[in-house]
């Protein structure tokens, strides 16, 4: 074969080449439009019936060369193609992400500005015991200009026989402290039951790594104009994670706050692996306010300090971290818990990095 024969069948495969370009284009037309159509009626995109067919037909007519399982497999693939661009023209953007809204969602929390690009710290102790434990944290906190204070009231864990809180006991302690030092609260329920009672005691209803998939929790905490924050799951995708904040915008409620708190690997060395490109996923992926928990998410004292650096210099708009004022008497996480004299030693060195200051709260 010379090379003008071998150029001429070259030029044929290159016109052939672009009819079935133009002819798949045009069938793609047509299937947005069957795909308009569908969603009107509340037809389901996916027909299997209709697909079976038209491979019975494609294989009946099928003259060779190609096999005809080889003629299917292509045809499979532009059907797989066309109902993902049946998907593309109806499928509504998540609310949470950047495609439904491309600034940064902010939530005010008593005049902190989560998410206003000044990162903030919560603090506070795992779980609360008693007043004068809450009361002396609180009291620090004051003293280090922090406005923002974590305490749990209802704890799940996982031994049954473990402390589960003081309940609406919690609460009252958390409501009356941070009225006496001017700060915002935030603690955990466990129960869509609770939400109305949250709403009365504390600022930011807390959704727990646990509780991560508990939709109907979800659904009540998007029903109220209240600001959440939700946890990832310990063994949660991101995917997952997003979609378990979208369940909470969908209701209405856009006050949301995301927390990366560790999730569970194969690794010992950490209580779970912090997955710090968690952070510049969510922000990227959605619009809405990300912190770390550095506590949960390492259970080493030890790597506190380096984790919250890491965790702001990648872009969270905050850490958590647990504080009490005598870890070795908690009630719950007493080895991963610092000390008053240890946080404030660790709010020094992070402010020294220059990855965090302080907001100044408008009143």
């Amino acid at each position: 074969m010379s090379n003008e024969q071998l150029e001429e069948l070259r030029k044929k495969l290159d016109d052939i080449n672009l009819k079935i370009l133009d002819l798949i284009n045009e069938r793609g037309d047509i299937v947005q439009s069957i795909g308009q159509v569908k969603q009107k009626s509340g037809v389901n995109r996916f027909d299997p019936v209709r697909e079976r067919k038209m491979l019975d037909v494609i294989a009946t007519n099928n003259k060779g060369p190609f096999k005809t399982g080889t003629v299917q497999h292509i045809f499979k693939q532009i059907f797989k193609a066309s109902l993902e661009l049946q998907e593309d023209d109806s499928k509504k953007a998540l609310l949470v992400s950047r495609k439904k809204q491309s600034n940064d969602t902010v939530v005010d929390v008593k005049g902190v500005k989560v998410g206003g690009g000044t990162p903030v710290l919560v603090g506070g102790p795992c779980s609360v015991e008693s007043y004068e434990q809450v009361k002396e944290v609180a009291n620090n906190h004051n003293a280090k200009g922090l406005k923002l204070l974590r305490g749990g009231a209802f704890k799940p864990r996982t031994s049954p026989y473990d402390f589960q809180g003081l309940g609406l006991k919690g609460l009252e302690i958390l409501k009356q402290v941070a009225a006496e030092n001017d700060l915002a609260v935030i603690s955990e329920i466990v129960s869509p039951a609770d939400v109305e009672l949250a709403t009365k005691y504390i600022d930011v209803i807390q959704i727990g790594a646990r509780n991560m998939q508990n939709f109907e929790l979800l659904k009540a905490v998007g029903s109220v104009n209240h600001p959440v924050l939700l946890k990832r799951g310990m063994s949660a995708t991101i995917e997952e994670f997003i979609f378990a904040a979208e369940y909470i915008v969908s209701k209405g409620n856009t006050n949301v706050i995301l927390c990366e708190r560790g999730i569970r690997t194969y690794e010992k060395a950490t209580r779970n692996t912090l997955d710090i490109s968690a952070v510049p996923i969510l922000k990227q992926e959605t619009h809405l306010p990300v912190l770390v928990d550095v506590t949960h998410s390492t259970g080493r004292k030890d790597l506190i300090l380096p984790t919250a650096k890491a965790a702001l210099a990648i872009g969270a708009d905050g850490v958590m971290v647990e504080v009490h004022p005598d870890p070795a008497t908690a009630l719950s996480d007493a080895n991963q818990q610092l000390d008053i004299p240890q946080f404030n030693d660790f709010l020094e060195k992070l402010d020294q990095s220059g990855l965090f200051k302080k907001q100044t709260v408008q009143v």
